[in-house]
């Protein structure tokens, strides 16, 4: 999809845009994110939404006010339309408006994950057979998925895992990672501060007779010194008012050589998680969370933000991993 020139996209009809009109469609936060992600790439609505995790009826309403401002071009492609904003198209106050406040176009954290999901997106656009590949290899993922369904390939790499293992699932919930890793190891054990949720681990994970479960807090765990192989939490860290004590503590019960593993949110700004699903922290940093696994004797940190899912609502991920030392 290559851009066309902007002179060629504006209605030569369109009346001028004031000074005035330039700043007013500049003074929503959401507006401001829209412009710096198609000054980056230029996208489809639908690309838009998905990277911005917007309904595309509110992005449509933002697309038009920023449109009739002069700030964004857009042609047809097809039945879709493609939206750009091009700073060297721009007459010379509004390039200098918009270099004046690029840098306030978002958080840091807000950056980051629109990019991840821009990413997310562009990597789905370049499968697109109409646009990369011959008609068979583009529709290859498709015809793979409606044989075998889109799961089976994390679900097979678990084989790579030891089956002698014992591995502890930390904050298990309701069971998910538990039933993944179950057929893979020698022994779960499912460690939850809530019996109703360990009630209901129970129920989903029944059929498995390789799996313990033991109610303890994450800060305290009922396991003991260096008995475990691996040990996992999965979107739990977040909840915990000290997660470096969890942190410390499951390296505690790691054998020499063991492996930590976490999955969490990356920093993000959306605070009503406070509230609403009584999340402490607002995700973690690299920097912080690598500090808190090498604070608690682990090495070979690493720290790997997950790809976005182009349908996500949430914030993005991380895979962190550490472990201990072997002698």
């Amino acid at each position: 999809m290559k851009p066309q020139a902007a002179s060629n996209l504006t209605p030569a009809s369109a009346p001028t845009p004031t000074a005035a009109d330039r700043l007013s469609a500049l003074a929503e936060p959401m507006r401001l994110r829209v412009v710096r992600i198609l000054e980056m790439q230029e996208l489809t609505v639908g690309e838009l939404a998905k990277a911005l995790q917007l309904p595309q009826s509110s992005l449509s309403r933002r697309l038009k006010i920023l449109s009739q401002a002069g700030w964004l071009t857009h042609r047809n492609e097809g039945a879709a339309t493609l939206y750009q904003f091009v700073l060297d198209d721009q007459p010379p106050l509004a390039r200098d408006l918009w270099l004046a406040v690029r840098n306030q176009a978002a958080t840091a954290e807000q950056a980051a994950q629109d990019d991840r999901r821009l990413e997310s997106v562009l990597d789905q656009r370049r499968l697109d057979s109409r646009a990369y590949f011959g008609k068979v290899a583009g529709e290859w993922d498709d015809v793979r998925g409606d044989l075998f369904g889109t799961g089976f390939t994390p679900v097979a790499l678990l084989g790579l895992l030891d089956p002698e293992w014992t591995v502890a699932d930390l904050g298990c919930g309701t069971g998910n990672v538990s039933q993944h890793l179950a057929p893979m190891v020698k022994a779960v054990l499912a460690i939850d501060q809530s019996e109703p949720m360990l009630d209901a681990a129970r129920k989903r994970l029944a059929r498995f007779h390789n799996i313990e479960f033991r109610a303890g807090d994450l800060e305290s765990l009922p396991i003991d010194n260096a008995t475990i192989n691996a040990a996992i939490t999965m979107l739990v860290l977040h909840h915990l008012a000290e997660p470096a004590s969890a942190i410390a503590e499951a390296c505690r019960t790691l054998k020499p050589g063991g492996v930590l593993l976490i999955v969490d949110m990356v920093a993000h700004d959306r605070d009503e998680y406070r509230r609403t699903m009584g999340h402490q922290r607002l995700g973690f940093a690299e920097r912080e969370i690598t500090t808190f696994l090498t604070s608690a004797g682990l090495e070979r940190v690493r720290f790997t933000p997950l790809p976005s899912h182009p349908n996500a609502k949430g914030p993005g991920l991380f895979l962190a991993t550490g472990r201990r030392p072997e002698k």
